[in-house]
């Protein structure tokens, strides 16, 4: 029998490339009628990257990521924060990437296709409904721009990674209603500049109330030395402002949120300049789920977004759900296709996941910029004279230790999924 994956997304297709690992067969159904690399970037975490390179996927990102280098927190007049080392050179033995949303998921995707054929990933798939049996399970589908029927499918088990509009969730928790939105505005772009900083820094700056990221996405200069400098400009925005919640990704415009970064040109870097010079940004605003108390019912499970979205803080959100896809692999290989996995994947995923969702409503590691901001909004001389470097340290080292990708641990942490990985990671930098 066969596994049934909803979504043909990240987390969706990490699922699929494990199970086909181990020799389980699987399907995925996307929604969309056809699968194409869109968004921007994102950073995928060295316990994250460690499972994807056991899946042997370390040539193809490291021809299109960027290994980052460090994380630098500064404040919103520029002056240095915090900053640490990450990736092979933080002490991992696995890198840290920066790489552009649409490139990574085109590496899934185009490794989906060669390992499972194009016949195991079907497009305009949406789930309508499904029915269990004593054995298995059957979903319906429809093409969702005509409302048609598109076929049923019997499996053993049935996984949603349908993303934060998960089908199967709203289902599942009919009385849910949408995302919650916390009043925060990103705006987000990338944009050909110059490098900054090592050539491979992520950096943050201001806070909580207006903020700034960036960071490098492409591994090599154009013929003018430029480089894909992703970025997310972020505004918490007063209660009367009017945001038009049935838009969950639209095209942005540069002069709605650029005065307020107009002065941020710092000797470093300078911020609107990016903003300005970006050929087509997007507007996104920040939401997330309240964490619940179940995901899995029968042959059914959540994982991903559609099991715990979460805000974009911390780099977390794709990398969970990578993390989610191997620990629902090595259950199905040690259990069985049967419901006792999925609750074991489960029971070890969702109190971890609950954790970070709420860690991240706080801020996450970025509450350094806000403590500093409310001790010190006229500037300050060095930020030890506001927060001294044990607070750093700990708000850190507990944000790492939440994630699940401290140093020492991972090193020593044997693999998710104990089968031989398909390629071997080197540690030349």
């Amino acid at each position: 029998m066969t596994v049934l994956i909803v979504g043909g997304g990240i987390g969706g297709l990490t699922l699929a490339l494990s199970l086909h690992q181990i020799g389980i067969p699987c399907r995925v159904f996307e929604s969309v009628p056809a699968l194409k690399p869109l968004g921007v970037g994102i950073n995928v975490l060295p316990h994250a990257v460690r499972e994807l390179l056991e899946l042997g996927l370390l040539d193809k990102l490291d021809a299109t990521g960027v290994r980052t280098r460090e994380l630098a927190y500064f404040s919103k007049s520029g002056k240095p924060i915090w900053s640490e080392p990450r990736g092979i050179e933080a002490g991992y033995r696995w890198p840290q990437f920066s790489i552009h949303r649409g490139a990574l998921h085109q590496i899934l995707l185009d490794t989906a296709i060669e390992r499972l054929g194009a016949d195991n990933i079907l497009t305009s798939h949406h789930l309508s409904d499904w029915a269990e049996s004593a054995d298995g399970i059957r979903a319906d589908f429809i093409d969702r721009a005509t409302g048609a029927p598109a076929g049923s499918y019997d499996g053993t088990l049935l996984i949603a990674a349908d993303g934060i509009h998960s089908a199967i969730r709203q289902k599942l928790y009919p009385q849910e209603g949408a995302p919650i939105w916390n009043g925060r505005i990103l705006w987000r772009g990338v944009t050909r500049s110059k490098p900054f900083l090592s050539g491979r820094t992520m950096i943050m700056a201001g806070h909580e109330v207006l903020k700034f990221v960036c960071y490098p996405i492409s591994r090599s200069p154009d013929a003018d030395g430029n480089y894909d400098i992703n970025w997310i400009a972020e505004r918490h925005m007063p209660p009367t402002y009017q945001w038009r919640r049935e838009d969950y990704n639209r095209s942005a415009k540069l002069d709605e949120f650029l005065p307020w970064f107009e002065n941020w040109t710092f000797d470093w870097l300078d911020v609107p300049g990016l903003i300005r010079n970006c050929a087509h940004a997007y507007e996104y605003p920040l939401v997330d789920r309240d964490p619940v108390d179940r995901w899995t019912f029968g042959r059914v499970t959540l994982m991903g977004d559609a099991a715990h979205p979460m805000y974009p803080i911390g780099s977390n959100g794709a990398s969970q759900a990578i993390l989610d896809a191997r620990v629902l692999t090595r259950e199905i290989l040690a259990q069985g296709e049967v419901p006792a996995a999925l609750e074991a994947f489960e029971a070890e995923r969702r109190p971890a996941t609950t954790d970070l969702v709420m860690l991240n409503r706080k801020n996450g590691p970025e509450q350094v910029m806000q403590i500093v901001e409310e001790r010190a909004p006229n500037g300050y001389g060095v930020v030890t004279d506001v927060l001294s470097q044990q607070e750093l340290e700990t708000i850190a080292a507990n944000y790492k230790r939440v994630a699940g990708f401290q140093v020492e641990g991972l090193n020593a942490k044997p693999p998710i999924v104990p089968v031989p990985p398909l390629s071997l990671l080197s540690n030349a930098g």
